[in-house]
């Protein structure tokens, strides 16, 4: 059916604790929500996360892509409508990857509300079943409160953590130690340095004298450093994991010609440009061997935790972590229910979400 409107609004959700990292502080979502409506009332909605050092988008910026294609996307009928614009405009979502994510989810949830099915079906996909396993994230707070947060996960039953490092070595040092000293062979740690470091002769000391049993490190480097990253994997013997540097599949070309081993892809289907196209680089990522992670930006609602969920379901044999679903455990509200958010040990369940198209109810 006809699409009868598409109106986009900024999501400015605070906070219920600020969120520090390297890269960025924030207390507040920065989203944007698209909605698209059909004649008989319909709705579908998308969201998408932009962020300037990540693939240079802004409010601004999505908001001006939406009035340049709208009257085309309000022409959209069927998924193949979708799928064919994906094909068409590769460039153009290459620069607005975060604006077409929000378009292209709110195409799905409408069209698989108007086809009574989930997203999954309307993608000849697997149909969404089971749990879903989440790590948790530390970032860069003071070691007190980063001790805190770790007491509460570990009582929640948490083994997989992902640990933001700072640069300020002792301070790394005191809280690694905090996650080494418990003695846990089951615990799981990566690193993510959000861009840190300029050079691998900067990186590579520092990172050598951090204690306990790492995982895998995050972006260490300057984004596309690959050289760098190639020979931080060799000196670390740990895998790197692309996530600034991996917005897109023809970046597989750059690492090619490497052992799978050197390399996790982060999948963040915001900063991908939506759900086929990330479904796109893990069935590439798979075919290559490289594992995957489902990632998330800090502040997504439920809506792109449930897009999320759609291709850790599809490619369950290669995720070795997912990230993200705090819903209202960082956020002061969320605009859908269910709200999609992790419980004991870092679990997710799907059962709620059995409803077409994304399976949400707006609030």
């Amino acid at each position: 059916m006809p699409v009868k409107s598409l109106s986009m609004q900024s999501l400015n959700i605070p906070f219920k604790q600020v969120f520090v990292h390297a890269s960025a502080v924030r207390a507040e979502t920065e989203s944007v929500l698209v909605t698209i409506t059909d004649e008989n009332g319909v709705k579908g909605i998308g969201e998408g996360c932009p962020r300037r050092y990540v693939t240079g988008e802004t409010v601004d910026s999505i908001q001006r892509f939406i009035e340049t294609h709208r009257e085309r996307w309000m022409t959209f009928t069927s998924v193949q409508d979708v799928k064919q614009w994906v094909t068409e405009h590769t460039s153009t979502i290459d620069q607005n990857p975060a604006a077409w994510c929000a378009v292209e989810t709110a195409c799905l949830d409408l069209f698989g509300k108007e086809a009574g099915v989930s997203i999954e079906t309307l993608l000849d996909l697997p149909p969404l079943s089971g749990q879903f396993q989440y790590s948790a994230v530390l970032g860069t707070e003071s070691l007190q409160s980063f001790e805190k947060q770790l007491q509460r996960y570990r009582s929640a039953g948490f083994t997989d953590f992902k640990v933001k490092v700072t640069g300020r070595l002792q301070e790394d040092i005191d809280k690694l130690t905090q996650l080494a000293s418990r003695g846990d062979s089951t615990v799981r740690v990566r690193l993510d340095a959000n861009n840190l470091w300029s050079n691998v002769g900067s990186a590579l000391p520092y990172l050598k004298q951090l204690p306990g049993r790492i995982t895998a490190i995050e972006e260490p480097l300057t984004v596309g450093d690959y050289d760098g990253y190639r020979r931080l994997a060799r000196e670390l013997n740990i895998p790197i994991i692309l996530d600034e540097s991996f917005l897109r599949r023809d970046q597989f070309t750059a690492i090619q010609n490497d052992l799978p081993s050197t390399w996790i892809i982060n999948i963040r289907v915001s900063k991908m440009g939506g759900i086929l196209r990330s479904l796109a680089v893990a069935e590439q990522a798979k075919d290559m061997g490289i594992p995957i992670i489902i990632g998330a930006q800090v502040g997504e609602t439920s809506v792109l935790t449930r897009a999320a969920l759609t291709i850790a379901n599809s490619y369950r044999d290669i995720v070795i972590a997912q990230e993200g679903a705090f819903g209202t455990l960082l956020l002061e509200r969320d605009i859908c229910d269910p709200s999609l958010m992790f419980g004991a040990a870092g679990r997710l369940g799907t059962t709620a979400l059995s409803g077409a198209g994304l399976g949400l109810i707006r609030l």
